[in-house]
């Protein structure tokens, strides 16, 4: 059974920075994706990465803001958010096993979700 379980969320000043882990138990040569929901919105896109790692997409929104990265020897996938703004209040969501290995935007290619962490940028 393939289960993420996500953690670092908080509270943070805007501005500020944040780092998310995401760790996958089970079979993990997955891609493995960071989507966000803020209240009241869909849920978005925000990073991506390969199980190699040697492949990774970001929402226009966050490019040159967040980072994504793996250690496949922890299972585990960071997401290191820095110059956050109140727009990245968000309940942020891990997400693997879009077939072929390949990250994808779709929230419904992605078969294995977290629980969710809160981040909460305050003004």
């Amino acid at each position: 059974q393939v289960q993420p379980v996500e953690s670092g969320g908080g509270v943070v000043q805007a501005g500020g920075s944040l780092r998310l882990s995401c760790v996958v138990s089970g079979r993990t040569s997955y891609a493995t994706s960071w989507f966000r929901q803020a209240p009241g919105k869909e849920r978005e896109f925000v990073a991506g990465i390969t199980w190699a790692g040697g492949s990774t997409r970001y929402a226009d929104s966050v490019k040159g803001r967040f980072t994504i990265s793996r250690d496949n020897a922890k299972n585990t996938v960071y997401l290191q958010m820095s110059r956050l703004t109140l727009e990245d209040t968000a309940v942020y969501y891990c997400a693997a096993g879009a077939p072929g290995g390949r990250v994808t935007s779709y929230d419904h290619d992605y078969r294995y979700w977290g629980q969710g962490t809160q981040v909460t940028v305050s003004s």
